[in-house]
């Protein structure tokens, strides 16, 4: 498994990590026991990065990890983890909390979680637009200084503020979401995370799912409360966006590949800054993205790939307007 840069720490990591997401329940049912394979196999194919936050299933993620590493003896992983996102306590609405109080308190409980003392990387999870972003990077600077954190880094957020971080102090890793589905990234963030020495962490690298062999339908897509209102798995523009990428699961044969591998590979192939995190449930697919993370492409398989998947192929927005609530829109 190659290893790239994780910013501006000195360390390095698998260029394929292991999403958390899925070991709460978020793209389907799961048990520990079969969150327990998956990063075992995960070690055995050499993925020494693993990503997750405080929200996902409410501390279940975390929880997950934390009983992993207590029953393997030691921390295999590199983990990141974020804060960030709450409740209004009032209304229940989602809204961020970026405040030097709410970071401290969410860390610790995911230190707890995770039963350790401290996390390679800590993420703002959406930033609090009404919180300046410079007294927000003294907060993360100063979590760095005790010890708590190895490095840091924010998601969903924009060139723009990056920028006006990392005049505070270098930034590890910025986490957007980044696919051949999803290539808004490509319109500054991924250039400007290279021009900063940023590591980019592109999140749902297989489209949710879209970029596989079996993409989601029928009731996989009516049981999730996700993706059932998720403008590009609904209608016509779910229909749409099948039979555009039946082509590349057809390509992706013809290589060799699956479906999930190729557009892992091409994510990776965007730039020796870039890491994925596609999460799993299966030790099966996960083999299948660790060969996509070994596969390098060819300047012709490349041109073939944005043939078949041309930019701005995919029919709908990568949110509904509920879900679109928090990443910064910079363009």
């Amino acid at each position: 498994m190659e290893h790239r840069r994780f910013g501006t720490m000195g360390k390095t990591v698998s260029s394929l990590g292991l999403g958390g997401m899925s070991f709460a329940d978020f793209y389907g049912a799961t048990t520990q026991a079969d969150s327990f394979a998956v990063m075992e196999a995960a070690l055995e194919l050499g993925v020494d990065h693993i990503d997750t936050s405080n929200i996902y299933g409410m501390g279940r993620s975390e929880t997950a990890i934390g009983a992993f590493i207590k029953a393997y003896g030691s921390n295999p992983f590199a983990i990141a983890t974020k804060a960030g996102i709450t409740s209004d306590p009032q209304t229940g609405a989602r809204c961020y909390d970026n405040s030097d109080a709410h970071l401290r308190l969410q860390l610790e409980g995911s230190l707890r979680r995770l039963g350790v003392e401290q996390v390679d990387l800590f993420y703002i999870h959406r930033r609090d637009a009404w919180r300046p972003i410079e007294e927000v990077m003294q907060t993360l600077v100063d979590l760095k200084a005790e010890g708590k954190i190895g490095g840091f880094g924010f998601s969903e957020i924009a060139p723009a503020s990056l920028r006006r971080a990392c005049a505070v102090a270098p930034v590890d890793a910025v986490q957007n979401e980044y696919s051949l589905a999803t290539r808004l990234p490509e319109l500054g963030m991924v250039q400007e995370c290279a021009r900063q020495g940023t590591a980019f962490v592109a999140f749902s690298p297989v489209g949710r799912g879209m970029l596989t062999d079996s993409p989601p339908i029928g009731e996989r897509i009516s049981g999730n409360s996700f993706l059932s209102v998720n403008p590009r798995f609904v209608g016509k523009n779910h229909a749409d966006n099948m039979a555009m990428t039946d082509g590349f699961r057809r390509l992706a044969a013809q290589m060799g590949m699956s479906a999930s591998g190729l557009a892992i590979a091409w994510v990776l192939a965007q730039g020796q800054h870039i890491l994925a995190i596609p999460g799993t449930r299966s030790v099966q697919h996960l083999h299948e993205l660790a060969r996509g993370a070994g596969r390098v492409l060819s300047a012709e398989e490349l041109a073939q790939i944005e043939t078949v998947l041309p930019v701005g192929w995919a029919a709908g927005d990568r949110y509904s307007e509920g879900q679109n609530f928090g990443p910064e829109r910079f363009c």
